[in-house]
Formats: structure tokens, sequence, C-alpha cells
């Protein structure tokens, strides 16, 4: 499965936000959107670029791509797929791709990063209803268990993420049991519950084109 490989801290720059995708990183001073708070390219902070309608659609619709670390393609199969719903288009986008199992891994507390959630399932070391699944765009259902197997609770990196969060069920959708390492997936979560910066029309405005 494909996957972006570069510098991380460059997609945050490039969008003017913080995506987190480097997890503890982003919360210290070592956050490259911090100490350099211009997008990226041998032009530096005296860019000028004119900003159009259609830039401002491609920001966005980049920007949540790389916050669920989605390639173009799966993107818009998201997005037919979220279209075709009853509902809002871009509501039901972001519902979907909540819906993804290393997203919810890494909601539940197991990952600090979503990237990092993503290794942890292609390595199988996660357990979907007693079954192991190591597809990282899987699409959790509600009422869905999820746990780490019990033979890789011991890794550094899923023993560090429990331990730098204080409260693991901050999430109404979730429900996990911290020294089980187990949650389930009580339902998909509305988009006002999600509260993520993300301005949905502009995305399907730019599809829209």
């Amino acid at each position: 499965m494909a996957r972006y490989t570069g510098a991380k801290c460059k997609l945050c720059r490039r969008e003017g936000a913080k995506l987190f995708l480097k997890g503890y990183r982003c919360n210290s001073t070592k956050c490259a959107l911090e100490r350099r708070k211009f997008a990226p390219g041998q032009h530096g902070p005296t860019s000028r670029r004119k900003v159009t309608d259609y830039a401002i659609h491609l920001r966005e619709k980049q920007k949540a791509r790389r916050i669920y670390g989605v390639l173009e393609k799966q993107f818009r199969k998201y997005f037919k797929a979220a279209d075709k719903k009853v509902g809002v288009t871009g509501t039901n986008l972001v519902e979907i791709l909540e819906t993804r199992l290393d997203n919810v891994v890494y909601r539940m507390g197991f990952a600090v990063s979503r990237a990092a959630a993503r290794q942890i399932v292609r390595h199988g070391h996660v357990i979907v209803n007693d079954r192991k699944v190591d597809i990282p765009s899987y699409s959790v259902k509600p009422n869905t268990t999820i746990e780490i197997k019990e033979t890789s609770r011991s890794l550094d990196t899923i023993k560090d993420a429990i331990e730098s969060i204080t409260d693991l069920n901050r999430y109404a959708w979730l429900q996990v049991d911290k020294s089980r390492l187990r949650g389930e997936f009580l339902y998909i979560p509305k988009r006002e519950e999600i509260g993520l910066e993300l301005n949905d029309n502009l995305i399907v405005e730019y599809y829209s084109k």
C-alpha cells in the first residue's frame, strides 16, 4: 500500500496549521511550524503568491488528506462514497474517514499519531472482534471491539502512547479500558463531535469544479 514518506513537518508548514503528524514533537518547542511559520520553499517568508479560489479549495482538501494520511486516489473514493450517502457530502466524508482503523487506534490512545497507528496495524498488533486485522483503511463498524494483541502490549511505542494520555475516554463514541489495552467503537461520531478544524464545504467545492 502506497504512503507518503517525505518530511512530515513540511506538510504542516505548507498548510499553515498543526496537523499533529509527529506525536509529541507537535506539542513541543521543536515543532517546525512554531519555529518557521511560513510555507517551505526556496523563497522562504518573502514569497508573495497570489491566493486564488482554487488554491483555497485545494489547500483545504490537502489538509484533510494529510491529517488522515490518505493519498489522492483513495481520498477521491471516500469522497464519491460520501456523495452517494444521504446527507451533507462534506459531513459524510469526515465521518467516513473517522471510521478508518488506523484513525480509531489513534483516537483510542494506542498510538501517538495516525502514522504510528498505521504502522501498529500493518505489523499485525491489532485485534478487531477477536480477529487480527492488518489493513489501516479497514472500516470500523459500530459496536466493534478493538484491542492490542497480548504479545504486543509490551511494545515501547504503545506503552509510551498510553502513558502520555491522562483521559483515554475523551471521546464519547469510544470506550477504552487502559489496563487491558482494549476499546470499543460505540458509534460513528457526528461531525460536531469530531471537532476537526476543516471547512468541509471547500473540499466539496474543489471536487465539484
